[in-house]
């Protein structure tokens, strides 16, 4: 399958991209502990051989740019569409919008994880991020240096837009509906999503993941679609089997990407149901996947307590078994389920109660835990979770004190 946005590009570009692809047969690709870049394929616009004349990759990127409202390439196949009001009015917006983002999250987040997590992020090439949805936001402001983002949620994957969707004025309208919570409170909302994210407009998480990329200062260079086979081997994938798949396919999207220090990395998508009866029935492949990436660290914010719960204990225990470092507010894992002795807590921020919702799953150990007068803890300047505000949200990073097995 050739790259999904030459279906949006002019005829004449068409032929140019097409002249550069390189079509190979799908075979399944072996995951090392430490990821690494992978070959060109027909989905992605990635590094061509040395022999051979590099792709154009601004394509794609020009997409990532347009949805995100920001400067095209200068011989964008998307310039006549960014100079229509409706994209000029929406590009304003946006900026606007994310320049106040930027004030009240990114720049405090930075800050403070350039302290706080220093050694951490050294030792956290793989980042798996669990109940994420499209959330490449939040992952790669708190992780800007790994190399490899794993998100998993329960939005279909997505496609790259084509252009009769870029020309769809109703297009902004629900790209701003969409980022309005996870900007205004750093968090999507499940129900939201489950309606914004099947939408004409927006067919799942890819195009948000895009906007993301652009928005954080990625320069997007491919985009590829992939599977899981039941032993959790990325395999290719093609866009019919991404939009319907099987009961026993695990859909995912890859995502190839170059921060503004020039450092190749990847965001993985993959929309998989966690809990426990899902897995067992028909997406084990997922946690494989993952299990077979090496020493993670874990990233969990915003996850409705699912991993308090006794039916979300296989993607609890891959966290809790694979990870050095986890950091979460207080709805990712109980900490009732760490074992004593095996990890080291540092608390950051308010612990009062969860929201209304979630009122349930007070933890009275969070409680204690906060009030230590020996272990103090440490200030979070931000807001973040569902407690959104700066002054009640709290984080949690648990380092592991015993190796991995």
């Amino acid at each position: 399958m050739r790259f999904p946005v030459a279906r949006l590009l002019w005829p004449a570009f068409f032929l140019t991209l097409a002249a550069c692809s390189d079509p190979k047969t799908s075979t399944p690709q072996q995951q090392p502990a430490a990821p690494t870049p992978t070959p060109a394929t027909p989905d992605t616009v990635a590094a061509a051989p040395a022999t051979a004349a590099a792709p154009d990759t601004t394509a794609v990127q020009d997409v990532a740019a347009y949805l995100a409202g920001q400067r095209l390439s200068q011989g964008s196949a998307l310039r006549p569409l960014a100079q229509r009001p409706t994209w000029q009015a929406y590009a304003t917006d946006a900026d606007k919008s994310w320049s106040k983002y930027h004030a009240a999250r990114t720049d405090k987040i930075q800050q403070w994880a350039a302290t706080e997590l220093d050694s951490v992020r050294r030792q956290s090439p793989v980042i798996f991020y669990p109940f994420s949805g499209p959330d490449l936001l939040n992952v790669v402001t708190m992780f800007p240096t790994s190399q490899t983002y794993v998100l998993v949620g329960l939005e279909p994957v997505g496609s790259v837009p084509h252009q009769r969707t870029l020309e769809n004025p109703k297009l902004f309208t629900m790209l701003k509906k969409s980022l309005w919570s996870v900007l205004e409170f750093s968090f999507f909302r499940t129900n939201d999503m489950a309606v914004d994210l099947k939408s004409v407009e927006l067919d799942g998480s890819l195009p948000l993941m895009l906007l993301f990329a652009a928005r954080t200062n990625h320069q997007v260079t491919g985009v590829r679609y992939v599977q899981l086979d039941t032993e959790g081997q990325l395999t290719e994938a093609d866009s019919a089997t991404i939009s319907r798949p099987g009961p026993k396919v695990v859909p995912g999207v890859e995502l190839t990407m170059r921060d503004k220090a020039g450092q190749d990395k990847k965001a993985y998508y993959f929309s998989a149901d966690l809990s426990d009866w899902k897995l067992g029935q028909t997406q084990e492949a997922a946690l494989k996947y993952v299990r077979s990436l090496g020493p993670l660290t874990t990233y969990v914010k915003s996850a409705s307590y699912l991993m308090h719960k006794s039916y979300f204990s296989k993607v609890r225990n891959l966290a809790m078994e694979r990870s050095r470092y986890i950091l979460q507010d207080d709805s990712g894992i109980a900490m009732k389920y760490f074992r004593p002795g095996t990890w080291q807590f540092t608390h950051y921020g308010t612990y009062k109660r969860p929201i209304n919702l979630f009122a349930k799953h007070y933890q009275p150990e969070l409680t204690r835990a906060y009030a230590d007068t020996v272990h103090r803890v440490r200030p979070l300047p931000f807001g973040t979770g569902y407690n959104w505000r700066q002054n009640d949200s709290n984080l949690l990073l648990a380092r592991r004190t015993k190796p991995l097995e």
